[in-house]
């Protein structure tokens, strides 16, 4: 006979609105897990997905995420002449907030020549940008489709494609314009600033001599740490390699926001262990005759050890296995990205095990110490 099964059936009601009010604790670790991996990859995506192997950006600087970089449109041809680049892209990045309707939509948007480097690293609907104007590419968090119209600045852009999983360090999705228009929406001023700026005796500078930074590809035997090393040498510029630029982001852009998770994540962690232990010992306290009366009769205290320690695990399991479900039916109506990776999973298991073991440490150690008259007491 299961004592833990029997005991489980007698107070079935109780037991289940206990692994309930468990699981949506649990299910909250796990979304907190989900939002960091998350964070981490939308910080590095982009990166990723852009194909340069060498970032160069303006001198002194750690742009173009970390800070802001402005660097002349030509260097992209100066980069592409340095022995061992094989390919090479001019990008500009810019946050803007625009209006869909009744409702408010922040972007990143992302402006690169079409052919090179910069680009979307895939179109799941519609088709790319073909350098003609007033075209985009968005990606699918915008929940915009092909064909659909966008007000950026004083233009109206038609949405000609949808891209997957681009979006900035800080999760806003991103849209893609030709470089042409991405630096006119960045750069240029507006006809009041430009009258004014005539009227000082200042003649605006082009929108399309500056650009954010140059990216480049490099052949598979050459270094990328000793072409950037060349390029700081020479040029008067900032490169960095692709695991430099990743570990920029990483450590300084969403570093803070990282550790505040981690943080709220070991405290749900820790309530979730009192919450365990508590209830362990409310039940082992409603359950003292019984344990005296099994005692009186001879049972050993591996039986009731094993009560209390398979009722701790089966809550702590079930209410995993609940969250679990709630979390991944419901991750994609997260505003932030949640990335639920197996191994997170299988590690929150261990880690839920433990914390039931060490949780009905309190509950063994009070039913251990039950004098067995009490179960001839009225």
């Amino acid at each position: 006979m299961n004592l833990a099964y029997r005991d489980v059936r007698h107070n079935l009601g109780r037991f289940v609105v206990t692994c309930l009010g468990l699981s949506l604790l649990l299910g909250v670790v796990l979304a907190m897990i989900g939002i960091y991996r998350g964070l981490v990859a939308d910080a590095t995506e982009l990166v990723e997905a852009m194909g340069g192997e060498v970032w160069v950006v303006e001198q002194g600087t750690r742009g173009p995420f970390a800070e802001s970089s402005r660097i002349p449109l030509d260097t992209r041809e100066a980069i592409a002449r340095i022995h061992g680049v094989t390919r090479t892209g001019a990008v500009t990045f810019q946050s803007i907030e625009t209006d869909t309707g009744q409702s408010k939509l922040r972007l990143y948007v992302i402006g690169y020549e079409p052919g090179q480097l910069g680009g979307p690293k895939y179109i799941i609907a519609g088709r790319g940008l073909t350098g003609r104007n007033f075209e985009a590419v968005a990606d699918r968090r915008t929940k915009l489709a092909p064909g659909d119209h966008i007000r950026l600045g004083r233009n109206n852009f038609t949405i000609v494609g949808i891209t997957g999983n681009a979006v900035s360090s800080g999760g806003e999705p991103a849209i893609y314009l030709s470089l042409d228009d991405a630096q006119k929406l960045q750069f240029d001023l507006s006809p009041a600033a430009i009258r004014r700026e005539r009227a000082r005796g200042i003649k605006p500078a082009s929108s399309t001599d500056t650009v954010s930074a140059v990216i480049a590809r490099i052949h598979p035997n050459a270094s990328a740490k000793h072409i950037a090393a060349s390029i700081e040498r020479w040029k008067h510029l900032t490169a960095m390699t692709q695991e430099e630029q990743i570990k920029i982001l990483t450590q300084s852009v969403v570093e803070k926001a990282r550790k505040q998770i981690g943080m709220f994540t070991t405290i749900l962690i820790l309530v979730s262990a009192v919450i365990i232990a508590l209830i362990i010992h409310t039940m082992t306290m409603d359950k003292i005759r019984e344990i005296a009366t099994l005692k009186l009769i001879g049972a050993p205290d591996r039986v009731i050890v094993g009560l209390i320690v398979q009722q701790s695990l089966a809550m702590g399991l079930i209410g995993f296995g609940i969250g679990g479900l709630l979390i991944n039916s419901i991750r994609e109506y997260f505003p932030k990205r949640l990335v639920l990776q197996p191994a997170d999973g299988l590690s929150l298991a261990g880690v839920v095990v433990v914390i039931c073991l060490l949780a009905s440490i309190y509950g063994v150690y009070t039913a251990l110490k039950v004098d067995p008259a009490r179960a001839l007491a009225g």
